[in-house]
């Protein structure tokens, strides 16, 4: 997956305020202090959380003036979920696959 190894990526990821970062990030570029004003938890604790998401690729950031404006990179996730639906047998360009029937697969009969 480009120059970003999958364990930075999936470690960033699982955890719930990054996830929320994420999200956030998703909506609009935003400053450190904005991020903060969204948590109950210190400006150092999202600093901490933002050099995660930046280490793994999830985010950049880009200085304005006196602020640096977080962004979301929307390539290490494309490829992450191109990994993910190669790795469950399917390409992203033919969409996912469709669900099995566990039933049809044993033989019983659906009712």
């Amino acid at each position: 997956m480009g120059n970003t190894p999958f364990n930075l990526v999936f470690k960033a990821l699982a955890d719930g305020t990054r996830r929320r970062i994420l999200e956030l990030l998703r909506e609009k570029d935003l400053t450190a202090g904005e991020i903060a004003a969204h948590f109950a938890i210190s400006k150092p604790s999202i600093s901490h959380h933002l050099g995660i998401l930046k280490q793994a690729n999830l985010v950049s950031d880009e200085r304005q003036g006196q602020n640096i404006v977080y962004s979301l990179n929307t390539t290490v996730f494309q490829e992450a979920l191109a990994w993910l639906l190669e790795l469950a047998g399917t390409g992203m360009e033919d969409g996912p696959a469709p669900p099995k029937n566990p039933l049809r697969e044993t033989g019983d009969r659906e009712r």
